[in-house]
């Protein structure tokens, strides 16, 4: 069957499932958990109930934006192959049901947000949403800034807990959204180069069309930022002793698996980059978290 056809012949729905994938829970349950752990960084006093809100109302709207993402690319996801078996290029869910599940979802997102913890985070994650979906998304079929562009959104759920404990942005929380920000830059494009022929198949751009070695040099670069960046939670007050040593602990294995790529770029070593980027991220913000709560 044609791409044409599997999207002309799109079921009106798919049942729970396919809408509950069309939100990919993983990465949601992801990115509102990194939200929480903004809120509990930020907090002067810890408020358990604002918590539950920060990730209830992340979650909507960071499912909402996966669902609008996945109504707006289902042609380029069809064309991939890990991507085709998604709910709206496989015909299990409509577009139209997916853009409206996906628009729905972000408002209630947005909405509960404003309504709970106020403005600030609800701009924040209405941000968030919009740099992904209107920006990010489109640059995806363009050029590789998409990469850099890509990666504020993917960092802001951090400022949408900070700001929801705040009710602003600081250094402290400026800090938090750098190590985000580098944090993505190397995961996505350790994904990139891993998966490129994949996505060159959709159309994405990515990664720059350079060398293996070139694109290492950039993976080095990204995780050699990501060392001093790491570690001004510790001088801002926002952390400790043991944050600082656990820090410097996984930026320096995140340096060493780039230069590992760099050395030898194959990629079984850009994926121990990206799996390590994995590992990283939720090891980091536990550290940050378990100083705060101390």
């Amino acid at each position: 069957m044609s791409l044409e056809e599997r999207l002309r012949r799109a079921g009106p729905g798919g049942g729970i499932p396919a809408y509950l994938e069309l939100a990919k829970p993983g990465i949601t349950v992801f990115v509102a958990v990194t939200a929480a752990a903004g809120y509990v960084v930020a907090a002067a006093e810890m408020q358990w109930l604002n918590v539950a809100h920060v990730v209830l109302g992340t979650a909507l709207s960071t499912g909402g934006a996966l669902a609008l993402n996945q109504y707006i690319e289902r042609r380029p996801d069809a064309l991939m192959l890990r991507t085709r078996g998604r709910p709206v290029p496989s015909g299990r869910l409509s577009p139209g049901r997916a853009r409206l599940f996906g628009a729905a979802l972000v408002v209630a997102g947005v909405g509960h947000l404003a309504f709970w913890l106020g403005w600030a985070p609800a701009v924040v994650a209405a941000a968030a949403a919009l740099l992904y979906n209107a920006v990010y998304t489109p640059l995806k079929l363009r050029s590789p800034v998409a990469t850099p562009v890509g990666a504020v959104p993917g960092a802001l759920p951090a400022l949408i807990g900070w700001t929801a404990s705040t009710g602003g942005v600081d250094a402290r929380g400026m800090a938090l959204f750098g190590i985000l920000f580098f944090w993505q830059l190397i995961h996505v494009l350790a994904l990139g180069w891993t998966l490129r022929e994949d996505y060159e198949r959709a159309g994405f751009h990515l990664i720059p069309p350079v060398s293996p070695r070139l694109i290492a040099v950039f993976l080095v670069g990204y995780a050699a930022a990501l060392v001093p960046v790491s570690v001004l939670p510790a001088f801002l007050g926002m952390a400790g002793g043991p944050y600082l040593g656990g820090a410097l602990i996984l930026s320096a294995a995140m340096l060493a698996a780039s230069a590992a790529f760099l050395l030898d770029p194959t990629r079984q070593r850009c994926r121990r980059v990206f799996v390590g980027s994995l590992l990283y991220h939720p090891l980091l913000l536990a550290l940050m978290v378990a100083g705060a709560l101390n």
